[in-house]
Formats: structure tokens, C-alpha cells, sequence
């Protein structure tokens, strides 16, 4: 019981600090930030269970040598790719080979040696890197994912190779790290798995929830317009800070209770509170790249895959998460880099 009362407590704070950054930065006459999560905020009045847990995953990597595979007559990449229990894409990657992916009998492949973790059903990538204790955004670098970011059934994903060869003998420390959470990973991570050929279910009418184990089509293209999703004053603007703390929004103060808007048309992608810091935290997926989030709220209105419309209320804002005061923390988020919304906001008066 002992060490299950330091794992939780270890998971709240890796999951409240993200390192290297910050999502608040208190006013002058604020109090000495406190380094115990406990005594900031509230939790959201609700918050939807997450969306990377409809299948759980089992830990079943293979290792592969490396090596070199001579093309034969009819081989195809992902032809190639199950015979050496690699994947397409590592395989086309390390041998600098671009769509359509045309290869010739007697061409020699250089095959990525390293451990390979095969999609099943319903997984997710988040459920998949904590599986192996490892950062889902190194997996996503590491086989070069790219949106949708929807895996395949059968898919291999190539693992980091300083996940740990054995998940089952994590320390505790290592077990809560591993459930370290950053909005870049719902984004590339939360999506179930897709049998090959199968196609993303189209968002639902408003207020309609769509369930966990359906991965959810990206919205059509998007022109990057955008309106404020609350009326409040700026506590803290969008870039660095200094001492190595940055902001990858705005942080705008507001009474509790006040209503949060979609600041454009768009599918709901999360809404939870599994990312401490932020407390109730709400994603819109845009089409096109775009991404907004909205955090510390103190109602979640909204749940996974339902359509909003630009200024329709998704929930309120308030004090949850690591903050002191009431307020909003939005984010406008670009091919999953942070960009300084108030560039893409309209000018106030």
C-alpha cells in the first residue's frame, strides 16, 4: 500500500510540471509559487474519461536485427517490412525512398535494427508508449508520424532505445515518468487504431459524444481565423519568461463561472483532466494543422468528437489545475508547435 501511495503521488506531480516550461506565471503580488499541486486550484466539475484507453496494450515488442534485404521480384515495402518485422516507413526512411515507394528487384535496403512494437485493435499511442515507459513524442519522432496520426492495425512502431527492455521491472520513479502528458501528446496519441483500409468516422452533431474506440476523422481544411474565447485580462503573455520558463499561450484572467468559447469552427479532440498543470483542459481540432486549447476550466461542457461552432460555449473557466486565480489558459497550435495568439487573435479596442 505503501508504494502505491507514492506512485500516485509521484504521477500527480510529473503530471502537473512539465519540464522546462510553465503554463502560469503569477502576477507581482502574487505569493511564492508553491511546489505542492495540492494546494492549487480545484478539480474540473467534470471531467470525461481519457480517450487513449479503449484497448489496453500489451507489452510484446520484437527485436529485429540490423541488416540488408535484397529486393526480390514482387516484394513490396510493407511486403518487405512484415518479412523482416520492421516498418513500411523506417524502411523507406533509412533508405531515402519517397511515395509511391518504388523499389527494384536486386536493390539492396538497409533494415533499421531495434525493438518493434505491432499495432493491435483500438490501441493508441499514448497507451502504447506507456506500455514501454517511454515518451510517446520520442516514438512519434523516431518513425516520423505525421497527421492524422491514426496507427494501423499491424503497423510496427520502431521503440526508443532507452525504453526499457523489460516494462515489467520499472521502478516506481520510472512508472511515473512514463505517465509524463503534454497537450502535443493527445494530439499525435489518442486516436484508437484502425484496421488497413478502414476509414475515420465523421464527427457527431453537437452534443453528441462518440466513443473512445472510434477514431475520429480530421476536420476539412481551415483558414487559421480565430476569435477570443473569453474577454479578460492578459496575466501572462505568450513566450519566454526567462529562467527557462515558457508560455505557450495566453493565460487571461476571468471571473469563475465565466463562459468558454470555441474560438473557431471545429471537432472536439479531448476533454479530461489528465494533464495536471491545466486542470480541465479542452482540445478543438481545426483541420489543416490547427489546434486550440483551453485550460483550468472549471466545467467541461463538451466531450471527444463533437462538431462546435465558432463562439458556442464548451465550458466555463475557473481555477482548476496549477494556477492561483481564476482564469483561461488558450493555446493556438500550428503542425503541433505553439504560435503567439495574439498574432492570429483580433485586435482589441
Amino acid at each position: 500500500m505503501r508504494d502505491i501511495a507514492i506512485l500516485i503521488m509521484l504521477l500527480v506531480v510529473t503530471a502537473c510540471i512539465p519540464p522546462g516550461r510553465t503554463d502560469y506565471t503569477p502576477p507581482p503580488s502574487a505569493p511564492e509559487l508553491v511546489t505542492d499541486p495540492v494546494v492549487f486550484g480545484t478539480a474540473p466539475e467534470k471531467a470525461p474519461l481519457s480517450t487513449w484507453q479503449a484497448s489496453p496494450v500489451t507489452a510484446s515488442a520484437q527485436q529485429v536485427n540490423s541488416g540488408a534485404y535484397i529486393v526480390q521480384p514482387g516484394d513490396t515495402l510493407r511486403g518487405i517490412a512484415n518479412k523482416t518485422g520492421t516498418g513500411s516507413q523506417i524502411i523507406a526512411s533509412a533508405n531515402g525512398l519517397f511515395e509511391p515507394y518504388v523499389i527494384h528487384p536486386g536493390q539492396r535496403l538497409k533494415i533499421t535494427g531495434g525493438r518493434y512494437h505491432a499495432v493491435k485493435p483500438g490501441e493508441t499511442g499514448i497507451a502504447i508508449a506507456r506500455a514501454y515507459g517511454a515518451p510517446w513524442r520520442d516514438v512519434v519522432a523516431l518513425n516520423g508520424l505525421e497527421e492524422p496520426y491514426i496507427l494501423r492495425v499491424g503497423q510496427k512502431l520502431l521503440l526508443p532505445a532507452t525504453a526499457p527492455s523489460d516494462p515489467a521491472n520499472l521502478s516506481i520513479e520510472q512508472r511515473a515518468a512514463a505517465f509524463d502528458l503534454e497537450i502535443d501528446d493527445i494530439v499525435t496519441g489518442s486516436q484508437p487504431a484502425l484496421a488497413d483500409g478502414a476509414v475515420a468516422g465523421e464527427a457527431s452533431d453537437w452534443r453528441k459524444a462518440t466513443t473512445p474506440n472510434v477514431a475520429i476523422a480530421t476536420p476539412a481544411n481551415f483558414s487559421g481565423q480565430f476569435q477570443w474565447p473569453v474577454d479578460g485580462r492578459i496575466i501572462s503573455g505568450f513566450g519566454s519568461k526567462g529562467g527557462g520558463k515558457v508560455n505557450d499561450g495566453l493565460n487571461i484572467g476571468v471571473s469563475k463561472g465565466t463562459p468558454i468559447r470555441a474560438a473557431a469552427d471545429g471537432v472536439i479532440a479531448y476533454s479530461g483532466d489528465e494533464i495536471g498543470v491545466f486542470g480541465g483542459l479542452i482540445l478543438i481540432n481545426h483541420g489543416s494543422g490547427w489546434v486550440t486549447a483551453y485550460g483550468h476550466a472549471d466545467k467541461l461542457d463538451v466531450t471527444r468528437g463533437q462538431k462546435v461552432k465558432a463562439g458556442e460555449i464548451i465550458g466555463l473557466a475557473g481555477e482548476s489545475g496549477y494556477v492561483q486565480e481564476p482564469q483561461l489558459h488558450f493555446e493556438i497550435r500550428k503542425n503541433r508547435k505553439p504560435v503567439d495568439p495574439s498574432i492570429h487573435l483580433p485586435k482589441r479596442s
